[in-house]
């Protein structure tokens, strides 16, 4: 990459909206090893409109609760620490990102294929070892937030690539990479890193195709359900390319990419409430 494009995508990085001020509160407060629980919950709770949408994430990620999970401190006891603070994060990431951006694109369809995709993650990791569904989830919401920053900052080149793409009939990504050399995974990783959220979660969205595309159960859930999410049109960021999973995920996952999407049942209700989601 040219050493002048990649000054320009860190200062890219760096003006994208900071959090509001609790939950730069939350990260400098988990920063800190001997933090309680109960400190987070309140930190959380500060902010009424997260707190809603954090819970209505949980309900909806599991529908088949007993009781509806009414506040944040009985969601950290029900989910964990970690997870409720990586959700928080995710959550409000949607709440900072810019209405509109210079090259047209449609983040609102964007943000409901995220939506659409961290769903269909969650629901997939619930079968798959060693990996938390919420956190998968997160991935998912995360995973294309790079092309809000190319769209934002970068609109010329970005549309030049969703161009290039369409009319190849390639993949956005590989665009990118033609056109100035970094895709948007690379960007949305810069990104994440820089708001604090963990190793993995990072790792999940710089190694999320090609060649580069790692073998790690939290990867498996999100390219999957990326896949998913394009091929039942759940929202669209640009890309029309359904790609076949790779030998490691179908061995993972127990059947290729129709066998998946049979296995899950009705997504439909999912999607309603993804829908509902991207208009609060």
């Amino acid at each position: 990459m040219d050493p002048e494009l990649a000054k320009k995508l860190i200062a890219a990085v760096d003006r994208m909206p900071a959090f509001p001020k609790n939950v730069q509160e939350l990260l400098e407060l988990t920063r800190h090893m001997d933090c309680s629980p109960k400190e987070v919950v309140l930190v959380i709770e500060k902010d009424p409109v997260l707190t809603v949408k954090i819970l209505r994430v949980i309900n909806a990620a599991y529908f088949n609760l007993r009781r509806p999970i009414t506040s944040v401190n009985h969601a950290v006891i029900f989910l964990g620490f970690n997870t409720i603070k990586n959700l928080s994060l995710g959550v409000a990431a949607i709440g900072i990102l810019p209405a509109h951006n210079s090259a047209d694109f449609d983040g609102q369809q964007c943000l409901l294929h995220s939506l659409s995709c961290a769903g269909i993650a969650q629901q997939i990791a619930l079968r798959v070892a060693d990996v938390d569904p919420m956190e998968c989830y997160v991935a998912g919401l995360l995973h294309d937030f790079g092309k809000l920053v190319l769209a934002q900052y970068f609109p010329d080149e970005f549309k030049q690539a969703l161009e290039h793409s369409l009319t190849h009939a390639t993949s956005l990504h590989l665009s990118l990479r033609e056109i100035m050399g970094i895709d948007h995974s690379s960007i949305g990783a810069m990104l994440v890193e820089k708001w604090r959220f963990p190793e993995k979660l990072v790792e999940a969205i710089r190694y999320q195709y090609g060649p580069e595309l790692k073998d790690t159960p939290m990867i498996a859930c999100v390219f999957t359900a990326n896949q998913i999410s394009k091929k039942l049109a759940f929202g669209f960021a640009g890309n029309t390319c359904v790609e076949e999973l790779p030998p490691s995920i179908v061995t993972r996952l127990g059947g290729n990419l129709d066998e998946v999407i049979a296995s899950l049942g009705d997504l439909a209700p999912m999607y309603e409430e993804a829908k509902k989601f991207s208009r609060m």
